[in-house]
């Protein structure tokens, strides 16, 4: 068998922009076919495709279009094997380009921002079990497989696959329509959607395991979904408050990883690589996001607003011996009354040990319930114990989350430690 003539690199980079092309299309094509598992097949398709065709031909063009076009011959093709030519295929065959004269290559960025807006809506409606809306969104919208999702969700990946199967089913036969729900209908799936965004963001900063530490393409999917819904809901604290911590968090993407491949510590960070744009754009709608907060009738921030709190103290410390341990401390006193789940208490106790001292903050750690099997808690223990001179429970510790899933950049700094 003749060698692959396409470097590595290359076809990483042909993976993504055909994974982020797909997205879109999906977007459309679920709309216009009115069956999510129909179109999800039909770019399957379109993808498989595209990876062998286009490194034998070249890349066309508009890689957006020449998806487009592919995946809804094949909706049409599947739609047409199954013998339904009712109004789904009727209304995908009057949008085929090929039988509709004057049809362009590409779409308004406009229909196509409705129609990201209109999917996400449509994963996190209510008729569906809060569960499966994530995890239908994290595969449709963030392009995660099975098995990742089942690590964000902690879960299993056999639930996953049922969860999507059921939420599949039931978009279709309780004929859920693709729409950007009314005004007086926002509320009630509002907070739904945020949370999605936010799990993306999550995953995208913080492999929960793989190669890379982060996954830009999901990071940008999520911030421009978070555009997506600043836009139409400005006023929305909770909106400008996620769109914030994306900025924030996502600012300091190129100093997180050494030469070495290993993840760096905040402390050991090279500030100057941070992205100043972002963090001034962050900045300015965390300061929005308290305005409107303020105005809040309950008189309670919203947690990503809080969040984006966090991040901006670190983003505008000069230096992380500058940093001011005590407002996050504060910050995470409110974030604990609004979210008291472990994670975040874990986040404070090490605020508290920097703020105060590595005792104080162990204490705090190991009296956390929950958490035996996630790997930042050992990792945040082995750092307190090392400060303590309790080098060799530090490296128990540091070998425990090494056995724990993590991304590889995690783990070289783990196994460095050990």
């Amino acid at each position: 068998m003749p060698d692959d003539p396409t470097p590595a690199h290359e076809t990483e980079a042909l993976a993504t922009l055909v994974r982020e092309s797909g997205r879109d299309v999906l977007a459309t094509l679920a709309r216009q076919v009115g069956d999510l598992g129909l179109a999800e097949d039909a770019v399957q398709d379109a993808v498989l495709r595209a990876l062998e065709a286009w490194p034998r031909d070249g890349l066309p063009p508009n890689p957006t279009a020449w998806l487009r076009l592919t995946a809804r011959r094949r909706a049409i093709d599947l739609l047409r094997q199954a013998r339904s030519r009712g109004a789904r295929e009727e209304r995908a065959v009057a949008t085929d380009p090929e039988l509709r004269p004057g049809w362009t290559a590409d779409l308004e960025p406009s229909v196509l921002h409705d129609d990201l807006l209109r999917l996400l809506f449509t994963c996190c409606h209510p008729a569906l079990p809060t569960t499966s809306r994530v995890a239908l969104a994290l595969r449709t919208l963030g392009g995660l497989t099975e098995p990742e999702i089942a690590r964000a969700l902690l879960t299993t990946t056999d639930a996953v696959a049922k969860r999507l199967v059921r939420a599949r089913a039931k978009i279709r036969d309780a004929a859920i329509p693709y729409a950007v729900p009314p005004d007086h209908a926002l509320p009630e799936r509002w907070e739904g959607v945020l949370a999605t965004v936010h799990l993306m963001l999550n995953e995208g900063y913080a492999a929960t395991s793989g190669e890379a530490l982060t996954r830009p393409p999901l990071v940008a999917e999520a911030l421009r979904l978070a555009r997506l819904l600043v836009r139409l809901q400005p006023d929305d604290a909770g909106a400008l408050g996620l769109l914030a911590l994306a900025l924030l968090q996502d600012s300091r993407r190129a100093a997180r990883v050494g030469p070495d491949g290993a993840a760096v510590l905040l402390a050991d960070q090279d500030r100057a690589t941070w992205d100043a744009e972002a963090i001034r754009e962050g900045v300015e709608l965390l300061g929005e996001a308290l305005r409107r907060a303020g105005a809040d009738p309950a008189g309670r921030p919203h947690r990503f607003v809080v969040q984006a709190a966090v991040a901006a103290c670190h983003a505008l410390a000069p230096t992380f011996e500058q940093t001011d341990w005590a407002a996050i401390v504060s910050w995470y006193d409110v974030l604990l009354r609004l979210d008291p789940s472990p994670v975040v208490a874990l986040n404070r106790a090490v605020a508290v040990a920097h703020a105060d001292d590595a005792s104080t903050g162990l204490a705090l750690v190991d009296a956390i319930e929950g958490l035996q099997d996630y790997p930042y808690w050992h990792a945040a223990r082995a750092v307190l114990l090392r400060r303590l001179g309790r080098d060799d429970e530090a490296a128990e510790a540091d070998a425990v989350a090494a056995r724990l899933p993590v991304s590889r950049p995690v783990l070289q700094r783990l196994d460095g430690r050990t």
